[in-house]
């Protein structure tokens, strides 16, 4: 046995994955497991490029998407442990066009009917995405999804979506009433950007140059960014959609170039390799390697279910989409928590967030185990869900295959 797994079951999972590429449900995959600060297993299927037959390779280049969320909220709680801004202070200070909202009487009803809003909106509202905004039920739904910033707006072809700066995309928002008081409703993906931008101004830095300086230089995550270089093309994955179509290509990548509004929600670029280093940062309570990113007591912080009782029972999206999501998880600061174990499968603790493109990374620090999937296929995890199994059998056999 490799580290408590059965060689058996390690196959079986390998044969398993392969499969999914055989039967033409996904293109190509790259999947690890770490567990104890040692690599288990690596596997590669199929294609990097199906039309030009260019094999998966284990150093490919993928759309994170929304697993940018997890490292925003670590960037933002870092400024918290230097004393630069508190999980409970206003952020007007900071991003005035939040100042003195209105907030609608009811999500569904007319943007107009609006009521002062009872307090400031804070920190950890943006950490937990219950600052009022986001993707979700509302009325607002069409103007915030048109407000996700390119080079992922225009890869999903999401209408409306213009080219904004980081202070022209606030002013826009800014022009938004609240859909919900400050800390009452759990809506997605907003939150994710006005961290980037609330970082930059904190910092004086550039978002990008924020990370690459304090987590991705110190980590060694040394192909994660937000632009594929010219020399880094041929190993960016082709992006399709779920019939096959292709939706980004790598000689006409709309990565190719620094985006105006680099998205602390959806932008990075990462390879399994490098995402595990985060992934195994947080498994290690802050540190990797010798190298701290943040302290024990914050990721234990980060890592805490922040939803209410009622959140739990509200659903954010339209059905059918994500009407379970909060049955076994919980939320904490830009992270998913499981709060609930049945079977076999991630322990109760177990920090994630998948990204619509399809990647997804576990840290289940109960059984010290990191273990990442990649695919490149967009809306094939929608909600927080698989739209495959894929996903499931993933975990499943990793974890029927751990022995001790």
């Amino acid at each position: 046995m490799a580290n408590g797994f059965s060689a058996d079951g390690l196959a079986l999972l390998s044969e398993t994955l392969a499969g999914y590429v055989e039967r033409g449900e996904v293109p190509g995959l790259v999947a690890m497991i770490h567990r104890g600060g040692e690599l288990v297993q690596v596997d590669s299927a199929g294609w990097l490029d199906r039309e030009a037959r260019r094999p998966m390779r284990r150093d490919a280049l993928f759309r994170m998407a929304s697993m940018t969320k997890p490292v925003t909220a670590v960037a933002a709680l870092q400024l918290v442990e230097q004393g630069l801004i508190g999980l409970s202070d206003p952020v007007d200070r900071w991003l005035p066009e939040l100042a003195d909202r209105k907030v609608m009487r009811d999500p569904l009803g007319a943007p107009e009917d609006v009521v002062p809003a009872s307090r400031p909106i804070t920190l950890e509202d943006l950490l937990t995405y219950r600052f009022g905004l986001g993707w979700g039920r509302s009325a607002l739904a069409p103007q915030l999804f048109s407000l996700t910033a390119d080079p992922v707006g225009t890869a999903l072809s999401i209408p409306g979506v213009e080219s904004l700066d980081p202070d022209a995309w606030m002013r826009r928002l800014g022009e938004l009433p609240l859909i919900a008081q400050p800390g009452e409703l759990w809506r997605y993906h907003t939150s994710s950007d006005v961290l980037g931008v609330l970082i930059s101004r904190i910092t004086g830095q550039p978002f990008d140059t924020v990370l690459a300086e304090r987590i991705f230089e110190p980590l060694g995550m040394v192909d994660t960014g937000f632009v594929v270089p010219e020399s880094g093309r041929e190993r960016l994955t082709v992006l399709y959609s779920r019939d096959g179509d292709v939706l980004d290509h790598p000689d006409t990548t709309r990565w190719a170039q620094r985006p105006r509004f680099v998205s602390g929600g959806a932008g990075l670029i990462s390879t399994l390799d490098d995402y595990a280093r985060f992934a195994r940062m947080i498994l290690g309570r802050g540190e990797l390697d010798g190298t701290r990113i943040l302290t024990a007591d914050t990721v234990e912080t980060m890592a805490r279910d922040r939803l209410t009782p009622a959140q739990h029972t509200d659903p954010p999206f339209n059905p059918p989409l994500g009407q379970t999501m909060w049955d076994e998880q919980g939320f904490g600061y830009g992270v998913q928590v499981r709060i609930r174990q049945d079977g076999i499968g991630p322990d109760i603790g177990t920090v994630s967030w998948p990204g619509g493109f399809g990647t997804c990374w576990i840290a289940d620090p109960r059984h010290d185990l990191a273990a990442l999937l990649f695919v490149q296929v967009s809306n094939i995890i929608v909600a927080g869900d698989w739209q495959i199994p894929l996903g499931e059998d993933f975990l499943n056999l990793t974890y029927r295959a751990l022995r001790d």
